[in-house]
C-alpha cells in the first residue's frame, strides 16, 4: 500500500502560508530544490487543493523558460510525468495534463487511491491536508523550515489535531532551511 505524505515549505514559526509576503529565505537554494525533487521524484500522485494547484501549475510550462536552469527543467518534466486530482467546488477546469477535478474530499476515496496505489501520494495545502490529518490518513511530514518567523497566517498544522510524531531524517542546508520528516507513532 502506498503512503500518503504531507509536506510545505514553512516559516520558523509554523505557517505554510504566511498573512504577508513569503514564508522567508531559504527554499530557493539549488541544493534545496534538488534534494526535494529528488525526494518526491518516486510519488505517483499529487492531491492539490485549488490554491496549492494554481500556485503549481506553474510546472507544467517552467522547462520552456529559455534560462530555466537544469533543476527547474528537471523539476518541471518530474511534475509533468505525474497525476494530480485537484479538490475544488470552484474549479472550472485545469490546464495541465495528467489532471482531473474532485468536488470533495472523500476520505473513503483517498483510502482506496492509497490502498491501489504502486507508488506513494502526496496532499498539498494545508487546507486539504487538514482533512487528511483529520481523517487519519497522513502516514508522513515533511517540514522544510525557513529562517523566518512570519507571525501569522495558515499553520501548516490544522488546530484541534493532536499528532505524537517521531523523526525519522533530518537535514540542515548551507542556506540555513532545515528538513525534518516524521511519522505518526
Amino acid at each position: 500500500m502506498a503512503q500518503l505524505l504531507y509536506s510545505m515549505i514553512v516559516s520558523l514559526d509554523g505557517y505554510a502560508v504566511a498573512a504577508e509576503g513569503d514564508l522567508g529565505r531559504g527554499a530557493e537554494d539549488p541544493e534545496v530544490h534538488t534534494f526535494i525533487g529528488d525526494l518526491f521524484r518516486p510519488v505517483g500522485t499529487y492531491l492539490y487543493g485549488r490554491r496549492m494547484y494554481e500556485t503549481m501549475v506553474f510546472w507544467e510550462t517552467a522547462h520552456t523558460a529559455p534560462d530555466a536552469p537544469p533543476h527547474i527543467v528537471g523539476y518541471a518534466r518530474d511534475w509533468q510525468a505525474v497525476d494530480k486530482v485537484v479538490y475544488s467546488t470552484t474549479l472550472g477546469s485545469v490546464s495541465s495534463a495528467r489532471t482531473r477535478i474532485e468536488r470533495t474530499f472523500d476520505p473513503d476515496a483517498v483510502r482506496r487511491l492509497k490502498e491501489g496505489a504502486d507508488r506513494d501520494l502526496t496532499v498539498d495545502g494545508p487546507h486539504l491536508a487538514a482533512q487528511a490529518i483529520a481523517a487519519g490518513l497522513v502516514d508522513e511530514y515533511h517540514l522544510f523550515v525557513t529562517t523566518s518567523a512570519v507571525g501569522g497566517g495558515t499553520r501548516f498544522f490544522p488546530d484541534g489535531v493532536r499528532l505524537d510524531l517521531d523523526l525519522v531524517d533530518q537535514r540542515r542546508f548551507d542556506s540555513g532551511l532545515l528538513y525534518a520528516r516524521y511519522r505518526p507513532r
